[in-house]
């Protein structure tokens, strides 16, 4: 990067953790530093809702995954909407009510100790490692730019972090989300309109999405039909993103810490629920964006050269493997290829009716598409240890090799800000959930509010910790936008069912409860490593299995108490 970039991204991030130290000045207990004294205005919840959801995975991953599979991806999210509906009809008047610091205290409440603590288990679990993925996200940027040791990049970027989150708390993480997401959408805009401003003359933004659209990438509704009927391995369509979206917006929302104190913060129920149907509101315009920068990433490159492989820092080891003149002759092949496409679409966009030339530039791009993958396959055999998925480089790839110096370091922020955004509100909320929902509940000497206040602080500082380590283990994990949500999704159906019988099913107890959740985990997690069903589905397939063997659990109780009277 150049000393300009270097100004702009070292003056924003400063700017971040000074802003949060001068805004997280609250009262020294759990209600100010979870809470933020309970006294936030609908907008503020809005903007930590978003900012929570949004981490730089979105950013940095998205467009990625627009460009190589099109912008099906933002299925994913139909049914967060009505997820919002149900969660403000149910979840949060008895939230509210109740004056819960984290949800899983109205599981004790409705259930017993034990349902509480093995649910805030589950969530602790699958946040902590969600989170430590999402540390990893920016730290790969910083790596591959500069060359950095991944793993000292790591605790850079989660020490960094730790700085306003620890002293903070749940007010500071508010208030620099509120500002780092003016940043965040400044940015991506400008990145948008100079993708279109790059084109070649006589090429607009109309232009740009008629050859992205004729190349499958603005394929936004997909059934998962296929000549054998519906194909349940499908991760992304409109039925998957309806059902399977909806029941895991509502346990994420509804029932994960890092959700439910966003909107705990709030002044009263009003707010809580206007903050979320927003949400519901601006999500899937927002995503449907994102998505859409990927889309205009993949028409740019149809029109200028590409490289063959996106992760410069993995592609620069080449020269020290046996395969170099191979990986080269494919690099030469690949520029040949991508020069005769440029070609063949400048004049689509003369001639958009040529149906013949319609063809043969979707033949040449699925023999694009071929290279690339031969190419990886090549580059995995010569460098093993190396993960070889390039999507989470190729947004990042544009910006440093196109964008003008001071952008680059702007948009570089923008990943490292929605990183820090969700990153600070799932430590807040990991912190919380320990300290509430264990500590409290297995602490044999009480503390003073001061002192429960200081330890929140050390049990926010262990997380960020546990979250670098795990952030060590992340690579070669491919995609990570689909990595954070695979990892939820195996939790998430779970969760959401211990709620569903918690709000609906009033005479099924603690004990039937419990075990149908540890069985039930344990059929989740058995589906997902035997079967290749899409992930997405696994949240409406736990809950809804989860309801039914509690059901059974209960009936075999009640039977057995009626025997035996």
């Amino acid at each position: 990067m150049s000393l300009p970039d270097w100004i702009v991204l070292i003056a924003t991030l400063t700017g971040i953790i000074a802003y949060g130290l001068y805004r997280g000045k609250t009262s020294k207990n759990l209600d100010g530093y979870f809470l933020s004294n309970r006294s936030m205005p609908w907008y503020l919840v809005l903007l930590s809702i978003m900012g929570t959801q949004a981490s730089a995975i979105t950013f940095l991953s998205a467009p990625g995954q627009a460009y190589s599979d099109g912008m099906r991806f933002v299925q994913y999210y139909f049914g967060l909407p009505l997820a919002m509906i149900v969660i403000s009809i149910f979840f949060v008047p008895i939230f509210h009510r109740l004056k819960v610091f984290t949800a899983y205290e109205f599981l004790e409440e409705r259930f017993d100790k034990k349902t509480r603590t093995f649910t805030s288990f589950l969530f602790l679990l699958q946040r902590g490692l969600s989170t430590g993925i999402s540390i990893y996200a920016p730290a790969i940027i910083l790596s591959s730019l500069l060359g950095w040791n991944i793993y000292w990049t790591n605790i850079f970027m989660g020490g960094l972090l730790i700085i306003y989150t620890v002293s903070g708390g749940a007010k500071a993480v508010a208030y620099t989300q509120q500002l780092q997401l003016l940043i965040i959408f400044s940015g991506m805009f400008i990145a948008a309109y100079m993708m279109v401003h790059l084109l070649p003359d006589g090429v607009g933004f109309i232009d740009a999405l008629k050859v992205s659209g004729k190349l499958g990438r603005l394929n936004v509704i997909t059934t998962g039909m296929g000549k054998n009927g519906f194909d349940w391995t499908d991760r992304y369509n409109i039925w998957s993103g309806i059902i399977g979206g909806f029941f895991l917006a509502l346990s994420y929302f509804g029932a994960d810490q890092s959700q439910v104190g966003r909107y705990l913060t709030a002044k009263n129920i009003s707010e809580s629920r206007i903050g979320l149907l927003m949400n519901g509101l601006v999500k899937v315009p927002m995503q449907f964006s994102i998505l859409l920068i990927g889309a205009l990433v993949f028409t740019f490159y149809q029109f200028n050269p590409s490289p063959v492989f996106f992760n410069q820092a993995v592609s620069g080891k080449i020269v020290e493997t046996q395969a170099h003149d191979k990986l080269l002759g494919i690099e030469r092949t690949y520029e040949q290829q991508s020069g005769r496409q440029a070609e063949m679409v400048r004049a689509f966009v003369k001639e958009p009716d040529n149906q013949q030339l319609v063809d043969e530039i979707r033949v040449n791009q699925q023999v694009l598409d071929q290279t690339r993958k031969e190419y990886k396959s090549t580059l995995k055999k010569a460098l093993p240890s190396e993960d070889v998925n390039d999507t989470n480089y190729i947004f990042l790839r544009f910006v440093v090799d196109h964008l003008p110096q001071g952008l680059i370091g702007l948009l570089i922020a923008v990943i490292f800000l929605a990183a820090w955004g969700s990153i600070a509100a799932a430590l807040n909320s990991l912190a919380s959930s320990t300290m509430c929902d264990i500590h409290q509940q297995y602490s044999k000497s009480p503390e003073t509010p001061l002192q429960e206040y200081r330890l929140s602080k050390w049990y926010t500082l262990g997380w960020g910790i546990f979250c670098i380590i795990v952030a060590q283990f992340a690579n070669n994990m491919g995609s990570l936008i689909e990595a954070v949500n695979v990892l939820g999704s195996l939790f998430y159906g779970v969760i959401l069912g211990i709620f569903l019988l918690a709000f609906f099913f009033k005479r099924i107890g603690g004990n039937a409860t419990f075990w149908s959740a540890i069985i039930t985990e344990l059929l989740v997690i058995l589906l997902f490593w035997k079967s290749s069903i899409g992930f997405l589905w696994l949240n409406a397939i736990g809950a809804i299995i989860l309801v039914i063997v509690a059901w059974l659990i209960h009936a075999t109780i009640y039977l057995a108490g009626r025997s035996g009277k």
